[in-house]
């Protein structure tokens, strides 16, 4: 299967440099919309790829400065769909982590609101929720 690899994707982008710095708490990544990519120091691995796919959806939407709710919720749903493309493969790790998040998100190597976002009805297409949904209640009825 082939991993999303939002670093690789960067190098495309020659003109964007990413600056690793200390963002106010709860901060973990900032852009400015052109060439310019802020990703909190502190962040671990999984979560600097998952940030740095967002802050890429971003850049690629030319937003600039803080966005509304609405379209940061859309924008989280861009990147986990980025990073999560397969939903038999988003199924099976949470019938593996047997619906915990948290475990199901390590194993997709996502953090766990980028897992969250995947999974949000208000942007999951209805094929790919009956495919997680028809694979989660199968481990329900073999238990």
């Amino acid at each position: 299967m082939h991993m999303p690899h939002p670093w690789r994707d960067l190098r495309a982008l020659a003109h964007v440099v990413v600056h690793h710095v200390d963002l106010r708490p709860g901060v973990w990544g900032a852009g400015d919309g052109e060439s310019r990519i802020w990703l909190d120091r502190r962040l671990g691995q999984v979560e600097r790829r998952c940030t740095l796919a967002h802050e890429l959806e971003h850049l690629r939407l030319g937003h600039r400065g803080c966005q509304d709710e609405a379209t940061e919720a859309n924008v989280a749903a861009a990147a986990a769909r980025y990073l999560l493309p397969d939903p038999r493969v988003v199924a099976e790790a949470l019938v593996w982590a047997r619906g915990d998040l948290e475990a199901a998100a390590d194993e997709l190597w996502v953090d766990e609101p980028t897992l969250r976002a995947r999974l949000d009805a208000r942007h999951l297409h209805p094929a790919e929720r009956a495919i997680i949904v028809a694979r989660v209640n199968a481990l329900e009825v073999g238990a």
